[in-house]
């Protein structure tokens, strides 16, 4: 199947097109899944960061009622796998799964080994070491944001929030959690899509890159293959085919190599007939 040049021909160009697009696309589809993970953890720290500045004012109400309700309406949206705030020692004060309420946060859990990795625990962390990414009990994929809730002047000077003194950093911790399930679908859907599009360009590419080749190097080839094949007397008897570039010039090189040959073969005979003795007819 392999053994004339036109198939091991095509056979180097579509392995070598075909590792070429895959690795690109390899390459390009995971800079787009970093780039979308990178959106999605700044969007739900964005997220956490605007749930914390709409409770403020019922925390510094010291409304519980209202911080119920809150994170009981943002716990219901379809994309929030859990939402929940904790103090500083861990024990969970407000959830939108009332489970949970009650509840001490597993200090080994992912998401709280960056601020407990020490025996003091970090009371400031950048966004992308606020994310976690994991599977909860359902078996959801879940990216979470861990919120630091710091103390303000308008904490412990407020008559109505008086728990905390001005020596206190933290007060508590937002955790909030969204599904990663729209992630998920829209990088399948991305990796479905560039998967067309190398077979798609590899295809195209091949064709373009055989029919070149075709027009450029195998037709003249198999001209210049066909003319040989004829014989030298044949040979010099003819006009060249349509040929140009290298292969006109070895066209050309075997003419004259083919008049040469024919030159030497006549002088050949000539010698042959001048040196050959007299038969008994020539006496």
């Amino acid at each position: 199947m392999f053994s004339n040049l036109n198939s091991r021909a095509i056979l180097s160009v579509t392995c070598a097109v075909t590792g070429f697009v895959i690795a690109c696309c390899l390459l390009l589809y995971t800079f787009i899944k970093t780039d979308l993970v990178k959106l999605e953890i700044e969007y739900t720290a964005d997220l956490a960061d605007t749930v914390v500045k709409s409770t403020r004012y019922a925390m510094l109400k010291d409304d519980r009622e209202m911080l119920s309700n809150i994170i009981d309406s943002i716990g219901d949206q379809q994309q929030v796998e859990h939402v929940r705030i904790f103090n500083k020692k861990g024990l969970i004060m407000f959830s939108g799964d009332e489970v949970e309420l009650s509840r001490f946060i597993d200090k080994s859990a992912a998401g709280c080994t960056e601020c407990h990795a020490s025996d003091k625990p970090k009371s400031r962390l950048g966004t992308m070491e606020q994310a976690r990414q994991f599977t909860n009990e359902k078996g959801a994929d879940v990216l979470a944001i861990t919120t630091p809730i710091y103390n303000e002047p308008d904490c412990f000077n407020n008559t109505a929030c008086h728990f905390h003194d001005s020596e206190s950093e933290l007060l508590g911790t937002l955790d909030i959690g969204l599904s990663q399930a729209p992630l998920k679908r829209t990088l399948g859907l991305l990796q479905t899509r560039m998967i067309m599009f190398s077979v798609m360009v590899l295809f195209l590419t091949v064709s373009v890159v055989y029919a070149l080749l075709y027009r450029q190097v195998f037709l003249p080839i198999k001209h210049l293959a066909d003319f040989t094949e004829k014989g030298t007397d044949a040979t010099l008897d003819e006009q060249l085919p349509e040929i140009s570039g290298e292969v006109a010039r070895a066209a050309r090189s075997f003419l004259e190599m083919a008049e040469r040959v024919k030159t030497l073969e006549k002088e050949c005979r000539k010698k042959d007939a001048e040196t050959k003795p007299p038969g008994p007819t020539d006496s």
